[in-house]
C-alpha cells in the first residue's frame, strides 16, 4: 500500500467515527437557534462558529457526516450488488442476453448524464407511489417510516443510476474469467451454470469492483451534497453538508466560516475515498505494485 492510502484511510476512519458517535461529539443541539449569536466567529464555545440562525456549525458538520455516510454506504452497497448480478449474467450467458443488457439497457442509462438523471428522478419521483405499486400501501408506509423525510427518495434516485458502472466492469471481468482453464475444467466435469458462475467466476472477478466501490463512495458523497444543495435531499432543519453550503453561499463574503467548514468536510471525505481507491487499485493489480 502506498502512503496516500494510509492518509485516506485515516481521514475516512475519522469521518466514520465522527458519524457513529455524533451525539457524543457534537457540542450543541443541531436544531437549536440562537438569533442573538448569529454569524459568531470560531471560538472556544463554538469551534466552527455559528450560521445565519445561530446554530453551531461544528455540531452540524458532525451530524452531516452521518447523513453523507448513510447515503453513500447504502447506495454503493445496493448498486454494487445489483451491478454484479446483472453484469455477471450478461457476461456469462452472452448471446441475446448480453446484447439486450449491454447493448440496450446499459446504453439507455449511460445516454443520460448521471447527476442530471438523479436530479430529475429526485425532483419528480413519488417514492410512496413507487413502493405502494411494488409492495402495497401498508408496506410502503412501513418502509418510509424507517427513513428520514427525503432520504429514501434520494437513495432511490442515486441507486437507479449507480448500478450501471458496476455492471459494465463486472461484465468485462466475467467475459475474461469464463475463458480460464479452471472454468473450462468445471464445465467439463459437469458443474451447473449457477455453480460455475457463483463459485468459480464471480469470486475471481470481484477485485476491480472493490476499487470501484471505494471510488463510488467519493462520487456518492458529492452527489448527495449536490442534491441537498439543490433542495432535493433531506429537508431542513436536518443537517446536511450540501444544505449547509446552500444556506451559507449568500453570506460567504462576510462570514466565510459558514461555508468553509462544510466545504472542507466534503473535500476531505472525497479525497480520502479517492486515496483509498488508488491504493487498492495499486495493491490489487500486480503490474502497478512497487517493488
Amino acid at each position: 500500500m502506498n502512503r496516500l492510502f494510509y492518509i485516506g484511510a485515516s481521514i475516512a476512519a475519522v469521518v466514520i467515527l465522527m458519524a457513529t458517535f455524533a451525539p457524543l461529539i457534537a457540542t450543541h443541539d443541531v436544531t437549536v437557534q440562537d438569533l442573538a449569536n448569529r454569524f459568531a466567529s470560531p471560538s472556544a464555545d463554538h469551534w466552527f462558529g455559528t450560521d445565519s440562525l445561530g446554530r453551531d456549525v461544528f455540531s452540524r458538520v458532525v451530524y452531516g457526516a452521518r447523513v453523507s455516510l448513510q447515503v453513500s454506504i447504502s447506495v454503493v452497497a445496493f448498486s454494487a450488488v445489483v451491478g454484479i448480478l446483472i453484469g455477471s449474467v450478461a457476461g456469462f450467458y452472452g448471446g441475446w442476453v448480453d446484447r439486450f443488457l449491454s447493448g440496450y439497457v446499459f446504453n439507455v442509462f449511460l445516454a443520460f448524464p448521471g447527476l442530471l438523471l438523479a436530479i430529475a428522478l429526485a425532483a419528480f419521483i413519488d417514492e410512496r407511489k413507487v413502493l405502494a405499486y411494488v409492495i402495497g400501501e401498508g408496506g410502503a408506509d412501513a418502509i418510509l417510516g424507517l427513513f428520514s423525510p427525503g432520504l429514501f427518495k434520494m437513495l432511490l434516485a442515486l441507486c437507479a443510476i449507480g448500478w450501471v458502472g458496476y455492471a459494465r466492469v463486472m461484465r468485462g471481468q466475467v467475459l475474461k474469467v469464463r475463458e480460464y482453464d479452471f472454468v473450462q475444467a468445471a464445465k467439463a466435469l459437469g458443474a451447473s451454470n449457477m455453480r460455475i458462475l457463483f463459485t468459480h467466476i464471480m469470486p475471481n472477478s470481484i477485485q476491480p469492483l472493490i476499487v470501484q466501490a471505494s471510488l463510488g463512495m467519493a462520487g456518492t458523497v458529492l452527489s448527495e451534497a449536490s442534491l441537498s444543495f439543490l433542495g432535493l435531499g433531506i429537508p431542513p432543519p436536518a443537517p446536511s453538508w450540501g444544505t449547509m453550503i446552500e444556506e451559507a453561499r449568500n453570506y460567504f463574503a462576510n462570514y466565510p466560516h459558514t461555508l468553509f467548514f462544510p466545504g472542507a468536510a466534503i473535500a476531505l471525505t472525497v479525497l480520502a475515498f479517492n486515496f483509498i481507491g488508488d491504493g487498492l487499485r495499486e495493491y490489487l493489480d500486480p503490474k502497478q505494485r512497487t517493488r
